[in-house]
């Protein structure tokens, strides 16, 4: 909980020293810019674009804070897709008034033909950019499917696996995780951790999680070790059974 509030508080503070207080030079890319291409930027419009954008993000990690310690849990999707939304309008707000005239341009600061294009290919790239990140988060937090096959164990979605049934050394089921070190190779979107970590204990492992919602099922195969959950503590339980019959 604590950690998004103290989230939010900063960039509710970091907008209101670009927007209030007129730190342009927080702006990225503002500071670098030439006096001559810093004339041609509208920066009291575009402090306060962002300005108003970090208090929109930063207003969202306090709510998800407090609705957290109120005991909703899903609130990271729509926390996720306010994000997207907000932050594709202020690309495309920012690209309207952060733009500079460039050399190419006439005295009159009039775009000659061409530079156009050149803004906007820019905002595209950014806004795809932006929807890629937002997908991508959308996915790391959806629950983990998990499905026995003729095969073995298979794990699906971002950084997935089957762990052959003749590869199984031990399976077990976890109250606890293991302490996490560092994550070398995945994403850890609040209590959703996918793909490789170090873990204190056990050394390199795989996740699987909703760090939330033990029990796990601890699985090590001749490629090492991967730790997983579903959706429910009982369909966590029930595929535990269903593996342990498996493997008899």
């Amino acid at each position: 909980m604590w950690s998004y509030i103290i989230s939010g508080v900063f960039f509710i503070a970091l907008g209101l020293a670009i927007h209030v207080f007129k730190w342009y030079f927080l702006i990225s890319g503002y500071n670098t810019m030439s006096k001559e291409k810093k004339a041609n930027v509208d920066v009291k419009n575009l402090s306060r674009v962002v300005g108003i954008y970090f208090y929109v993000i930063g207003g969202v990690a306090i709510a998800m804070g407090v609705l957290n310690s109120l005991g909703f849990k899903q609130v990271l999707v729509p926390a996720i897709v306010i994000f997207g939304i907000s932050t594709i309008y202020m690309l495309i707000k920012a690209n309207k008034y952060g733009r500079s005239v460039s050399s190419k341009d006439d005295e009159r600061g009039k775009l000659q033909k061409g530079t156009w294009e050149r803004i906007n290919l820019r905002t595209i790239i950014s806004i795809v950019a932006v929807i890629l990140v937002v997908v991508l988060l959308f996915f790391s937090s959806r629950p983990t499917k998990v499905t026995l096959i003729d095969g073995g164990v298979q794990i699906h979605g971002m950084y997935g696996d089957t762990c052959a049934w003749n590869s199984i050394k031990t399976v077990k089921l976890l109250e606890e995780l293991p302490t996490i070190e560092i994550r070398t190779n995945g994403s850890a979107l609040g209590p959703y951790l996918k793909g490789h970590f170090k873990v204190k204990e056990l050394g390199s492992v795989k996740l699987f999680v909703n760090a939330q919602k033990p029990p796990f099922i601890y699985l090590e195969t001749d490629k090492g070790i991967s730790i997983f959950n579903v959706e429910s503590e009982d369909k966590t339980r029930e595929i535990f059974g269903e593996i342990i019959k498996k493997m008899e």
